[in-house]
Protein backbone atom coordinates (compact mmCIF):
# COMPACT_ATOMS: atom_id res chain seq x y z
CA UNK A 1 0.00 0.00 0.00
CA UNK A 2 1.34 3.15 -1.07
CA UNK A 3 1.93 5.56 2.10
CA UNK A 4 0.63 9.04 2.56
CA UNK A 5 3.38 11.88 2.17
CA UNK A 6 3.14 14.64 5.63
CA UNK A 7 5.10 17.58 4.57
CA UNK A 8 5.73 19.67 8.05
CA UNK A 9 7.03 23.40 8.22
CA UNK A 10 7.65 23.96 11.71
CA UNK A 11 11.17 24.53 12.54
CA UNK A 12 10.92 24.15 16.27
CA UNK A 13 10.90 20.14 17.20
CA UNK A 14 7.82 20.24 20.15
CA UNK A 15 5.33 21.99 17.63
CA UNK A 16 6.08 20.17 14.76
CA UNK A 17 5.96 16.50 16.80
CA UNK A 18 2.58 17.90 18.13
CA UNK A 19 1.29 18.09 15.05
CA UNK A 20 2.58 15.21 12.91
CA UNK A 21 1.05 12.88 15.76
CA UNK A 22 -2.15 15.27 15.95
CA UNK A 23 -1.91 14.28 12.17
CA UNK A 24 -1.85 10.68 12.74
CA UNK A 25 -4.27 10.64 15.53
CA UNK A 26 -7.24 12.20 13.60
CA UNK A 27 -6.51 11.19 10.53
CA UNK A 28 -6.09 7.34 11.83
CA UNK A 29 -2.86 6.42 10.11
CA UNK A 30 -0.23 4.15 11.94
CA UNK A 31 3.22 5.64 11.74
CA UNK A 32 4.21 2.92 8.89
CA UNK A 33 2.02 4.61 6.61
CA UNK A 34 3.23 7.59 6.53
CA UNK A 35 6.54 9.36 5.08
CA UNK A 36 7.34 12.44 7.17
CA UNK A 37 9.01 15.21 5.39
CA UNK A 38 10.30 18.35 7.61
CA UNK A 39 10.99 20.67 4.76
CA UNK A 40 13.38 23.43 6.88
CA UNK A 41 15.41 20.48 7.19
CA UNK A 42 15.80 19.80 3.77
CA UNK A 43 14.25 20.01 0.26
CA UNK A 44 13.47 15.81 -0.90
CA UNK A 45 12.61 14.93 -4.60
CA UNK A 46 9.12 14.00 -4.87
CA UNK A 47 7.44 11.25 -6.53
CA UNK A 48 3.65 10.97 -6.41
CA UNK A 49 4.09 7.39 -7.97
CA UNK A 50 5.19 7.08 -4.14
CA UNK A 51 2.63 8.42 -2.24
CA UNK A 52 -0.82 8.20 -2.25
CA UNK A 53 -2.04 10.98 -1.11
CA UNK A 54 -0.58 14.73 0.37
CA UNK A 55 -0.99 16.23 3.76
CA UNK A 56 0.67 20.10 4.25
CA UNK A 57 0.74 21.50 8.01
CA UNK A 58 1.03 24.62 8.74
CA UNK A 59 4.06 26.92 9.99
CA UNK A 60 5.60 30.19 11.21
CA UNK A 61 6.61 31.29 7.82
CA UNK A 62 3.99 34.41 6.14
CA UNK A 63 3.98 34.25 2.55
CA UNK A 64 2.91 37.90 3.02
CA UNK A 65 6.54 38.58 4.03
CA UNK A 66 8.46 41.11 1.82
CA UNK A 67 10.65 38.79 0.02
CA UNK A 68 14.08 40.56 0.89
CA UNK A 69 12.70 39.23 4.86
CA UNK A 70 12.35 36.25 3.53
CA UNK A 71 14.78 33.71 4.87
CA UNK A 72 16.67 30.93 2.92
CA UNK A 73 14.74 28.60 4.44
CA UNK A 74 11.77 30.03 3.79
CA UNK A 75 12.62 31.06 -0.11
CA UNK A 76 13.52 27.14 -0.06
CA UNK A 77 9.97 26.25 1.02
CA UNK A 78 7.58 28.28 -1.07
CA UNK A 79 9.85 27.19 -4.28
CA UNK A 80 9.87 23.36 -3.60
CA UNK A 81 5.86 24.14 -2.99
CA UNK A 82 5.57 25.96 -6.42
CA UNK A 83 7.86 22.97 -8.03
CA UNK A 84 5.12 20.40 -6.05
CA UNK A 85 1.86 22.11 -7.29
CA UNK A 86 2.67 22.14 -10.75
CA UNK A 87 2.60 18.22 -10.81
CA UNK A 88 0.20 18.34 -8.31
CA UNK A 89 -2.20 20.84 -10.01
CA UNK A 90 -1.96 19.05 -13.52
CA UNK A 91 -2.62 15.55 -12.52
CA UNK A 92 -4.92 16.79 -9.70
CA UNK A 93 -3.33 14.09 -7.08
CA UNK A 94 -4.64 13.87 -3.70
CA UNK A 95 -3.78 16.91 -1.48
CA UNK A 96 -5.18 18.75 1.76
CA UNK A 97 -2.85 21.49 2.77
CA UNK A 98 -3.67 23.25 6.42
CA UNK A 99 -3.11 26.80 7.15
CA UNK A 100 0.46 27.30 5.75
CA UNK A 101 -0.58 24.76 3.17
CA UNK A 102 -3.83 26.77 2.33
CA UNK A 103 -1.82 29.91 1.63
CA UNK A 104 0.90 28.02 -0.72
CA UNK A 105 -1.66 26.22 -2.60
CA UNK A 106 -3.57 29.36 -2.57
CA UNK A 107 -0.89 31.85 -3.83
CA UNK A 108 0.59 29.00 -6.40
CA UNK A 109 -3.32 29.32 -7.88
CA UNK A 110 -3.59 33.11 -8.27
CA UNK A 111 -5.19 34.38 -4.76
CA UNK A 112 -3.58 37.20 -3.18
CA UNK A 113 -2.60 36.57 0.16
CA UNK A 114 -2.39 39.11 2.94
CA UNK A 115 -3.33 40.11 5.99
CA UNK A 116 -6.51 41.82 5.54
CA UNK A 117 -8.27 38.63 6.71
CA UNK A 118 -5.71 37.74 9.60
CA UNK A 119 -7.61 35.60 12.55
CA UNK A 120 -6.74 35.38 16.13
CA UNK A 121 -6.19 31.95 17.95
CA UNK A 122 -9.51 30.54 18.96
CA UNK A 123 -12.73 29.30 17.46
CA UNK A 124 -14.72 30.84 15.13
CA UNK A 125 -17.90 29.97 13.68
CA UNK A 126 -17.38 28.22 10.03
CA UNK A 127 -20.35 28.14 6.88
CA UNK A 128 -20.46 25.39 4.28
CA UNK A 129 -21.49 26.50 0.68
CA UNK A 130 -23.52 24.69 -1.24
CA UNK A 131 -20.76 23.41 -3.37
CA UNK A 132 -19.03 22.42 0.06
CA UNK A 133 -22.50 20.55 1.09
CA UNK A 134 -21.76 17.98 -1.76
CA UNK A 135 -18.28 17.59 -1.64
CA UNK A 136 -17.39 14.26 -0.04
CA UNK A 137 -15.47 15.69 2.80
CA UNK A 138 -18.18 17.73 4.01
CA UNK A 139 -21.35 16.01 3.07
CA UNK A 140 -24.01 15.62 5.67
CA UNK A 141 -22.00 17.55 8.36
CA UNK A 142 -23.36 20.18 10.05
CA UNK A 143 -23.89 23.55 7.80
CA UNK A 144 -22.13 25.66 10.64
CA UNK A 145 -19.63 24.19 12.86
CA UNK A 146 -16.91 25.57 15.01
CA UNK A 147 -13.03 25.61 13.96
CA UNK A 148 -9.86 26.45 15.98
CA UNK A 149 -7.59 29.33 13.66
CA UNK A 150 -4.85 31.17 14.15
CA UNK A 151 -3.26 33.01 11.30
CA UNK A 152 -1.05 36.03 10.59
CA UNK A 153 -2.79 36.15 6.45
CA UNK A 154 -5.13 34.21 4.33
CA UNK A 155 -6.51 34.38 0.77
CA UNK A 156 -7.96 37.65 -0.35
CA UNK A 157 -10.21 35.70 -2.60
CA UNK A 158 -10.79 32.64 -3.95
CA UNK A 159 -8.31 31.33 -6.37
CA UNK A 160 -9.08 31.38 -9.82
CA UNK A 161 -11.49 28.32 -10.74
CA UNK A 162 -11.18 26.99 -7.31
CA UNK A 163 -14.40 26.01 -5.38
CA UNK A 164 -15.32 27.82 -2.09
CA UNK A 165 -16.69 24.81 0.59
CA UNK A 166 -16.66 26.36 3.74
CA UNK A 167 -16.72 30.13 5.01
CA UNK A 168 -16.72 32.80 7.63
CA UNK A 169 -17.74 36.22 8.54
CA UNK A 170 -14.28 36.68 9.48
CA UNK A 171 -11.99 34.88 6.97
CA UNK A 172 -14.33 34.43 3.42
CA UNK A 173 -11.83 31.37 2.37
CA UNK A 174 -11.91 29.01 4.37
CA UNK A 175 -11.72 25.99 2.80
CA UNK A 176 -11.21 25.83 -1.11
CA UNK A 177 -10.97 22.21 -3.66
CA UNK A 178 -8.92 23.17 -6.84
CA UNK A 179 -10.36 20.23 -9.42
CA UNK A 180 -11.53 17.27 -7.96
CA UNK A 181 -8.66 16.15 -5.12
CA UNK A 182 -6.79 19.12 -4.34
CA UNK A 183 -7.91 20.51 -1.35
CA UNK A 184 -7.55 23.71 1.25
CA UNK A 185 -8.18 24.43 4.59
CA UNK A 186 -7.21 27.91 6.68
CA UNK A 187 -8.75 26.29 9.71
CA UNK A 188 -6.68 23.59 11.36
CA UNK A 189 -8.52 20.02 10.87
CA UNK A 190 -5.92 18.29 13.11
CA UNK A 191 -5.45 20.35 15.96
CA UNK A 192 -7.54 19.99 19.76
CA UNK A 193 -7.29 22.75 22.36
CA UNK A 194 -3.75 20.82 23.56
CA UNK A 195 -2.20 21.05 20.33
CA UNK A 196 -2.89 25.42 20.37
CA UNK A 197 -1.82 25.51 23.73
CA UNK A 198 1.10 23.87 22.66
CA UNK A 199 1.56 26.33 19.93
CA UNK A 200 0.64 28.95 22.13
CA UNK A 201 3.96 28.76 24.47
CA UNK A 202 5.91 28.33 21.17
CA UNK A 203 4.85 31.33 19.23
CA UNK A 204 4.21 33.42 21.78
CA UNK A 205 6.96 36.25 20.32
CA UNK A 206 6.28 35.38 16.59
CA UNK A 207 3.06 38.46 16.45
CA UNK A 208 0.60 36.25 16.88
CA UNK A 209 -0.43 38.33 19.96
CA UNK A 210 1.86 39.99 22.45
CA UNK A 211 3.08 37.77 24.71
CA UNK A 212 2.03 39.00 27.60
CA UNK A 213 -1.47 37.67 26.98
CA UNK A 214 0.18 34.20 26.34
CA UNK A 215 -1.85 32.68 29.75
CA UNK A 216 -4.69 34.66 30.12
CA UNK A 217 -5.39 33.39 25.61
CA UNK A 218 -4.06 29.29 26.95
CA UNK A 219 -7.47 29.90 29.40
CA UNK A 220 -9.32 30.89 26.88
CA UNK A 221 -8.96 28.10 24.57
CA UNK A 222 -8.41 25.60 27.05
CA UNK A 223 -11.57 24.26 26.80
CA UNK A 224 -12.73 25.00 23.28
CA UNK A 225 -13.88 21.75 21.25
CA UNK A 226 -14.06 21.02 17.31
CA UNK A 227 -15.16 17.84 16.36
CA UNK A 228 -16.02 19.00 12.90
CA UNK A 229 -12.53 19.61 11.73
CA UNK A 230 -11.13 16.65 12.49
CA UNK A 231 -13.89 14.60 10.80
CA UNK A 232 -12.89 16.69 7.92
CA UNK A 233 -9.17 15.10 7.87
CA UNK A 234 -10.47 11.75 9.06
CA UNK A 235 -12.51 11.28 5.52
CA UNK A 236 -9.55 12.53 3.42
CA UNK A 237 -7.68 10.11 4.68
CA UNK A 238 -9.95 7.22 4.42
CA UNK A 239 -11.35 8.63 0.89
CA UNK A 240 -7.34 8.56 -0.60
CA UNK A 241 -6.32 5.98 1.64
CA UNK A 242 -5.72 3.12 -1.28
CA UNK A 243 -5.55 5.89 -3.97
CA UNK A 244 -3.78 4.73 -6.92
Amino acid sequence: MKKFLILQMRPEDETAESEFRAILRVGQLASDEVHRVRLEKGIPTVDLEDYSAIIAGGSPFDISTPEPLKSPIQKNIEAFFNSLFDKVVACDFPFLGACSGNGALGSYCGASISTTYAEPIGSVMLQITGEGAKDPLLMDLPRTFSALVGHKEACDDLPPGAVLLATSTSCPVQMFRVKQHIYATQFHPEADADEFIVRVHTYKDYGYFPPEEAESLIASIRNLKAPIPKEILKRFVAQYKNHD
